[in-house]
């Protein structure tokens, strides 16, 4: 089933693939990962699909709290966790009976390789209308760290988790106003950074260990006041190599929080509303 989320498209793969091995949806995602990415490969390349979609499997739940388990294929590797794949997911077992819909509010959970996540969706008229779903916990592994990056000059960069590693950068201090025309520049500009970050060092999570090279950098426009508590800002995610997704992302988004919640700037139940270079969220 294909599905989208802000614009990113992501495939859902319910059957045809054998049962992995593995007790936890971690450990199979780290099979495929180490021992049979031949399954990512085909899906995400031609003539099957393309570099800016993603892949996700959907396997049975190992969480007795859990109504399925997924594991998501992009093309930067496994994310062990993301936010549209979520929406993305979590769309598609309901509108597969595989979770029965229920008329109004209903809540469920999936279980991704990070572990349990918390699904709020509203059903109308028997369609899925909105989905919702909890994010990880984030925060701030290194605030405002310089880098010279070849090709740019030096670059001031934060890193945040948010489900994986997010470099995140202030667009206008790189000259982007990030806008559409500006996306193949973007992608280059991104690529030089996370090239420079992954040579200069490594990210290992505090409970999770290691979650493989940082793979994704936020870029950050100017933050406009929209009301009291309540900021709208444009903003691209990138994930390496080559893509600048077309939704601004969750795991951007709740980077952006983290580093946001970090400088003093956010309290609890105020808004970030992120917009895309296709004016999508």
């Amino acid at each position: 089933m294909d599905t989208h989320a802000g614009g990113d498209v992501s495939r859902i793969v319910t059957a045809g693939i054998d049962t992995l091995p593995g007790s936890t949806v971690r450990q199979q995602m780290e099979y495929l990962r180490d021992d049979a990415d031949g399954l990512r490969q085909l899906l995400l390349g031609e003539p099957y699909g393309i570099p800016e979609m993603s892949v996700d499997l959907l396997v049975p739940a190992t969480h007795p709290e859990a109504v399925a388990g997924y594991i998501i294929m992009e093309v930067m590797g496994y994310p062990i966790y993301s936010g549209s794949n979520t929406l993305c997911t979590a769309t598609a077992v309901l509108e597969m009976g595989i979770v029965p819909k229920q008329e109004g509010l209903q809540r469920f959970k999936l279980e991704a390789p990070a572990g349990l996540v918390q699904i709020e969706a509203r059903v109308r008229n028997g369609v899925v209308e909105s989905v919702t779903c909890e994010g990880l916990p984030s925060y701030i592994d290194s605030y405002r760290d310089t880098l010279l990056v070849p090709g740019i000059g030096d670059v001031t960069y934060s890193v945040a988790y948010s489900g994986g590693f997010y470099a995140l950068v202030d667009a206008e201090a790189l000259g982007f106003k990030l806008v559409r025309d500006e996306e193949a520049a973007l992608a280059a500009c991104a690529h030089k950074i996370i090239e420079a970050i992954q040579a200069h060092r490594g990210f290992s999570h505090y409970t999770l260990g290691d979650v493989g090279p940082l793979p994704f950098l936020h870029f950050m426009g100017p933050e406009e006041p929209v009301a009291q508590g309540y900021v709208r800002s444009r903003s691209a995610t990138y994930v390496h190599p080559g893509v600048i997704c077309r939704s601004t992302t969750g795991t951007g988004t709740s980077a952006r929080l983290a580093l946001m919640h970090h400088e003093g700037r956010l309290a609890p139940g105020d808004k970030l509303e992120t917009v895309s270079l296709r004016e999508t969220g």
